[in-house]
């Protein structure tokens, strides 16, 4: 973790905010599934936020997570150093963040590398890893080990096939949302330029 003072004011407000998003059951229930998935030789870290950064910090869990989700042969990260260096470290993080979006991740739940290394946005970080066993069930290729009750399976998209007739049909009619011209006439209404009477 970077050696930083401590925040005051409005820094420490936004700090306090995004702490409060951290949720201690979601950790246990997200260290379940990386030893599941990874495999039992992954030792479990102590209950706790700080706990949980250390574990992941170095990155090379979170690779063998992303490579565990694809046959062997096939995994995104072909080799994982181990390495005590902090840009190396930070480097097996972002090659992470890189797969999990290959894998199907929205950019939008994928989290900055400082979030982990620094712990600034634990909460960041959980969403990752929930959006990435979320995808992995969804998927369902056989590659998801644990519990499917972990994580809520995504909504797949339904296509709908329409004829050209039926295309042609439809626009024909008025949808109700752009409202109704039933009832619709120009009585009451002046020519334009009249005063209006006001009674």
């Amino acid at each position: 973790m970077a050696n930083r003072g401590p925040s005051y004011g409005l820094s420490r407000e936004v700090q306090e905010k995004i702490e409060q998003k951290y949720d201690p059951d979601l950790e246990q229930r997200l260290v379940d599934w990386i030893i599941a998935q990874c495999g039992g030789n992954l030792e479990k870290p102590q209950p706790g936020k700080q706990n949980f950064q250390k574990w992941l910090m170095d990155g090379t869990i979170l690779c063998r997570l992303i490579n565990s989700l694809y046959p062997r042969g096939k995994e995104p990260i072909k080799k994982i150093p181990e390495s005590q260096m902090a840009f190396k470290q930070m480097e097996k993080i972002s090659q992470f963040l890189q797969a999990a979006e290959a894998y199907g991740v929205t950019t939008t739940d994928v989290f900055q590398t400082v979030d982990l290394w620094e712990g600034k946005d634990m909460a960041a970080v959980q969403r990752t890893l929930m959006a990435l066993g979320s995808l992995a069930v969804t998927k369902d290729d056989g590659q998801y080990r644990g519990d499917r009750d972990w994580f809520h399976r995504k909504a797949q998209g339904y296509r709908r096939e329409f004829t050209d007739e039926q295309l042609r049909q439809g626009q024909s009619l008025i949808g109700l949302q752009m409202g109704s011209n039933r009832g619709a006439s120009q009585s009451g209404m002046t020519g334009y330029g009249m005063h209006r009477q006001i009674m």
